[in-house]
């Protein structure tokens, strides 16, 4: 059907061959790739819609600077203007502040209801009872330790002032002359301290009395501020070491203790070594005044205060009361004027970005598994197809799909002016993306093995999709942000590739959050410097892991691929041993003793003599060449083994079709399954031209077709591009492939009308089976296989069909399996019946109809009143009769031929039909088809007796 192709196809023809047949198959796939594509271009645009109702809501006149329309030039026409004093304190964050207030500096201590009190878990004696609660405001407690207890307890009275006094000529700073606290949550920024607000604050003295609360009134950003200021009863505690101190504030912090019960202390303070000539002092504070996002920086958590408190009671220590370091006031840097900005990719990208990359996995996996699943994958290795060339072509094809995927996102979210694209720099996301997307599909070639169904790996794909960017915003998000949360755990967790994928997005979020807040750009080269830069480990783990994956994926699917796979040690056999090439065979061997149970009827002993003979000279003339070859399946569920092949031998010179016929269940698809490397034998040998089947089956594979018993195509091919496919693996190339192709088409009737160029999805049953045979004969193979190849067939097509094959046999050997009595006789030169394991007999047609059917089979149907006198008259005309059929008249006898001519049994029908009444008579010679049963009842028969 071909011309010889120049040997077997080199690696880059492979890798040609899989590469058109890949891009072909995306040609036809283009819906499912817009489908692909359109879902994060959807996503983008759904979040530039949000984006601009978010926008609206920001740009309306209550969150810009305050304006008022003033008659400037008293001409009765109002001039709008605007500035800070005429905001309220939301809008004074947008005003510019040339010269920012001055402002009382605070101290945080916890509102009323939280403070601590005598409780079961903090039951200390100098804490107030928690009937305080309920009768009056609790005092605020701060705790001390030190390894100088009375030094310490000095220092404790002189932290809190006695009493507090107000100089109205000098409000702010009088104020500074009190300790004034807050138990409002500090703001992102200090220019309206947002207590100044809140009528709850507190002034902190050591005992509070009648006329400790007062009320003050201040100008500041030309606001004028009235305060309620109450009093705070001050409550210093000492703890005996810095672990009761730590162990108290913990059991009272805010998500620390398991009561369910918040017991705050306003500071810890450990003066340490502290003495005369030393100030050394630690302080604890309580960082939880955070919003939920925890983006307030901890800087803003009013500690100023608490630093001054100790160091104002040591220098009243050292020179007396009189002596005090005063904390007059706290105020910004200057601002311009600023507008409310939201970055709603930046905020919600992390989530939906990471849905959006990680949905290639699936894509990937169930590609890779559909191969696997429809049986194409061991159909190309069956055909020539390299591993090498496989994965080089599959890895770069899904390499390219999901680089182009990801510059479509990419080139969208810019378009569309996200902020999460346009200010990270881009050669940054470049590598993260690229070294994200090898990660990704090499772990769906790791996965791949251990899936057999592709539904099955589409639901278990996306759970993971779904999983991992839920998981990661509402678990692993509040461990990347919780500071005292060990960094060693998050690393480990980045090890799952998912959580690696969604911190690299939290990154840049949050960089193109703040850059676009700030008004500065995102995150650069030099910000993996950064200490709390989560990248940098990032980009090295999928990077190791990279490296570590995919050979580790290569080893395994070698181990488990389709066929008979290789022993897991096999890559040190590799370099133990040279992979022969077609001018090293090795030597045919003979395999070891055998021991027969049953005795071998001739033919069968006359096979195994030959294929002895083959061994021993070492002869290389037969194209294949078994020995002894055996197929044990282990029991299970407590049944016994399954014998599927039992020592079978046979040798196959080219130009020969032979034929195996047997029932079902016999064991010949066993058979043909070690020989085309789907499954190894348990013992035996066998050679394909001259290549050891269980050492060299890549090398066989170069050589061989094969036509399974279930058509094995791409549904979305064409005919022609099956044939070009195939024909590249063997090395057919130009305008060879291409009379190639065109004959093969021709030959089986598919060439006409259109047929060739349409996709095999849309083909019959015979048009399918009819492109089997085709694909196995293209290349001018050595060795064909052959499972039922007219199935399914028109009695038009199979003879055609028929044809085909019969050209095709005269340089190659073929073994074919069929139940067709009618297509053995036609095209196998010997035949060979199968039964229980074993061959039963070998032989032609001819020689098995000779042997095993010496007898005619003569028919008549009368009423049954006539039934023994039939039988009578078949006795006195061949003794030796044996009647096979009998039911309502009708009986089938066998006649040896050797006691009948045919001249008599007509004589005999004549003058029975003088007696009485045949209604139908016949004699046959014995078929293929008999012979095929008596052979396969007698050894069922004897196996059953035996």
């Amino acid at each position: 059907m071909a011309e010889p192709s120049n040997g077997p196809a080199s690696f880059w023809t492979q890798a040609n061959a899989l590469l058109r047949k890949s891009l072909t198959f995306q040609k036809r796939n283009i819906k499912t790739n817009i489908r692909l594509i359109s879902f994060p271009f959807v996503l983008c645009l759904l979040l530039v819609l949000i984006q601009s109702v978010v926008n609206h809501e920001l740009n309306k006149a209550s969150n810009k600077c305050g304006c008022k329309c003033i008659d400037t030039n008293g001409d009765g026409q109002c001039e709008k203007v605007c500035g800070i004093q005429y905001s309220n304190a939301k809008q004074v964050k947008a005003c510019s502040i040339l010269n920012p207030p001055e402002l009382p500096p605070l101290l945080q201590i916890p509102a009323p209801q939280y403070r601590a009190v005598k409780t079961d878990f903090t039951p200390f004696n100098d804490l107030p009872n928690s009937s305080c609660r309920r009768t009056g405001p609790c005092p605020a407690t701060i705790l001390f330790t030190g390894s100088n207890q009375s030094l310490g307890e000095i220092l404790a009275g002189n932290m809190v002032p006695s009493s507090s006094s107000l100089n109205y000529s000098d409000i702010i700073g009088s104020l500074a002359q009190n300790v004034l606290g807050t138990a409002s949550w500090p703001d992102s920024s200090n220019y309206l301290e947002p207590a100044l607000s809140d009528p709850q604050v507190y002034v902190v003295q050591q005992q509070c009395t009648g006329n400790s609360s007062f009320s003050v009134a201040f100008q500041a950003l030309s606001i004028t501020f009235q305060l309620d200021v109450s009093c705070a009863q001050g409550l210093g505690g000492w703890r005996n070491s810095s672990s009761a101190v730590n162990d108290e504030l913990y059991k009272g912090y805010r998500k620390g203790n398991t009561q369910g019960q918040i017991n705050e202390i306003v500071a810890g303070y450990d003066f340490l070594n502290t003495n005369s000539n030393n100030f050394n002092v630690s302080i604890w504070y309580n960082s939880t005044y955070k919003d939920e996002t925890g983006n307030v920086p901890v800087s803003l958590v009013r500690v100023a205060r608490s630093v001054n408190l100790a160091s104002n009671a040591y220098v009243q220590f050292l020179l007396g009361p009189a002596i005090k370091m005063l904390f007059e006031f706290v105020k910004g840097m200057p601002k311009p004027e600023t507008e409310l900005r939201l970055d709603l990719s930046s905020v919600l990208g992390t989530l939906f970005f990471t849905w959006v990359i990680i949905q290639l996995f699936p894509v990937v996996l169930t590609a890779l598994i559909y191969e696997k699943q429809q049986k194409l994958r061991i159909m190309m290795k069956m055909h020539g197809l390299g591993d090498g060339p496989y994965w080089l072509i599959s890895y770069a094809y899904f390499l390219s799909i999901s680089s182009i995927y990801m510059l479509c996102f990419v080139i969208f979210g810019s378009v569309i002016s996200l902020k999460f694209f346009t200010l990270n720099d881009y050669s940054m996301q470049f590598v993260f993306y690229f070294i994200y997307i090898n990660l990704q599909i090499s772990l769906a070639f790791l996965v791949a093995p251990f899936f057999s169904n592709v539904k099955t790996a589409t639901v278990v794909g996306y759970m993971c999709v779904f999983g991992t960017g839920l998981l990661g915003d509402f678990l692993f998000k509040f461990f990347i942000e919780d500071t005292s949360f060990p960094r060693g755990w998050i690393i480990i967790m980045e090890l799952y590739p998912g959580f690696s994928l969604y911190r690299g997005l939290y990154e840049f979020a949050q960089y193109s959050l703040t850059g676009n807040y700030i008004g500065t750009h995102g995150m650069r080269w030099s910000d993996l410097s950064d200490s709390k830069n989560g990248m940098k480990e990032v980009l090295i783990i999928m990077v190791v892991e990279w490296l570590v994956v995919l050979p580790v994926a290569y080893c395994i699917d070698q181990v488990t691929s389709s066929g008979s796979g290789k022993s897991p040690m096999f890559l040190f056999e590799r370099f133990r041993k040279k992979h022969p090439s077609s001018s090293q065979r090795p030597s045919l061997r003979r395999q070891g003793s055998k021991v027969y149970v049953q005795m071998e009827k001739p033919d069968i002993s006359q096979e195994r003599e030959k294929v002895e003979q083959l061994l021993l000279y070492s002869s290389t003339d037969h194209a294949i060449v078994c020995d002894n070859l055996k197929k044990v399946y282990p029991g299970r569920d407590g049944n016994p083994e399954k014998f599927a092949v039992r020592g079978l031998s046979l040798a196959l010179p080219p130009g020969e079709c032979f034929g195996m016929l047997g029932p079902n269940g016999a064991g010949k698809t066993s058979f043909i399954s070690m020989m085309i490397g789907l499954t190894k034998p348990t013992s035996g040998i066998a050679y394909v031209q001259g290549l050891d089947i269980q050492t060299h089956m890549d090398a066989i594979y170069t050589s061989m077709g094969v036509c399974p018993q279930h058509d094995l195509l791409w549904e979305t091919l064409t005919g022609r591009e099956h044939l070009l496919f195939y024909g590249r693996l063997k090395n057919l190339k130009g305008s060879a492939l291409t009379q190639a192709v065109e004959e093969s088409l021709k030959s089986v009737n598919l060439f006409y009308g259109g047929v060739a160029d349409k996709q095999a999805g849309k083909y019959s049953g015979g048009m399918k089976r009819r492109l089997s045979v085709a694909i196995s004969l293209i290349g001018d193979p050595k060795v064909v296989y052959m499972d039922e190849p007219s199935s399914g067939l028109d009695p038009a097509s199979r003879n055609n069909l028929w044809n085909v094959v019969k050209r095709a046999k005269q340089d190659r050997a073929i073994i074919l399996t069929t139940h067709s009595m009618e297509e053995a006789e036609v095209l196998c030169d010997r035949l060979g019946i199968f039964v229980d394991g074993s061959f039963q007999c070998i032989g032609n047609p001819k020689e098995l109809k000779a042997r095993y059917g010496g007898s005619y089979v003569f028919t008549m149907t009368t009423s049954s009143t006539y039934e023994e006198e039939v039988e009578k008259m078949v006795r006195c005309l061949s003794p030796g009769a044996k009647r096979i059929y009998q039911i309502s008249g009708t009986q089938k006898f066998e006649l040896p031929k050797h006691e009948v001519k045919i001249a008599d049994v007509f004589q005999v029908v004549e003058n029975a039909k003088s007696r009485f009444t045949v209604h139908a008579w016949g004699l046959a010679d014995t078929t293929l088809e008999d012979v095929f049963i008596k052979v396969a009842r007698s050894t069922q028969a004897f196996n059953v007796l035996s």
